[in-house]
């Protein structure tokens, strides 16, 4: 017998409140390691996030550098895509299709098979190896998105993504905030746009919001930086922080 939606999407829901997720390399930690302890054993997450035109392709050049240079092995990455089979997701969601086109709950459900791909292939290997990961865009954005942008319920997005990814989080996520218009000019001087960058500037209002209002609610979780600003001062800002938050000593 055919389900309904409702019924649908209460299997879909695990029961109770979600729990706090907790960072990548502070699970399963044994016997109270501490943060730089478990990095030598777990390769630390880093993910950037922002509006379009952000800088995080930029800023992601140069946090690799920046561990390479201490002889931290690191592997940068992006969403939705990262796998073969995530990269052919992707190709779906940012590709312009004037002969179909994806609902918003279609774009939501392909955005977590990427991920779960992506996680489960080649992040978590990865981090088990020990190295670090850098990924242009995460979970966060679908909070920004899917939630704020188009609309879904944000404990709806709670209950999927404890389902698709469990406790499984990012050990630090770099916001990277600039006005819409600003970020725009960029993506126009770009050249030719995706799926995404075609939508309007209040589109893209609602997910800067939605970032922010995320952004200030866990600060243990988020930094933001203004990258409205110079990147001499950005850059310098960016390191500043992976030295606070993240101080390695690896090579």
């Amino acid at each position: 017998m055919a389900t309904t939606s409702n019924e649908h999407q209460d299997r879909l829901m695990p029961q109770g409140a979600a729990q706090p997720y907790a960072p990548y390399s502070q699970q399963n930690s044994a016997h109270g390691c501490d943060q730089v302890a478990m990095c030598q054993q777990r390769g630390f997450f880093i993910t950037l996030e922002g509006v379009e035109g952000a800088g995080k392709s930029t800023m992601m050049a140069e946090i690799e550098r920046y561990y390479r240079k201490q002889g931290i092995p690191v592997v940068c990455t992006r969403e939705p895509g990262g796998t073969p089979i995530a990269e052919q997701i992707r190709s779906i969601l940012l590709t312009p299709n004037s002969e179909e086109n994806i609902t918003a709950m279609s774009e939501l459900l392909l955005m977590y098979a990427a991920r779960v791909q992506h996680i489960e292939h080649k992040i978590k290997p990865l981090l088990q190896a020990g190295t670090m990961v850098i990924c242009d865009r995460f979970d966060l954005s679908t909070i920004a998105y899917q939630g704020a942008g188009r609309g879904f319920d944000l404990e709806l997005l709670e209950r999927l993504r404890k389902l698709a990814l469990g406790d499984f989080a990012p050990d630090l996520t770099l916001l990277f905030d600039l006005p819409v218009e600003q970020g725009m000019e960029r993506v126009i001087a770009r050249g030719k746009k995706d799926r995404f960058e075609q939508e309007s500037v209040e589109f893209f209002e609602k997910i800067r919001q939605g970032f922010l209002s995320y952004a200030e609610k866990h600060p243990q979780e988020v930094v933001r930086i203004d990258s409205s600003k110079e990147l001499d001062k950005v850059r310098a800002e960016v390191l500043q922080i992976l030295a606070t938050r993240l101080p390695l000593e690896l090579s």
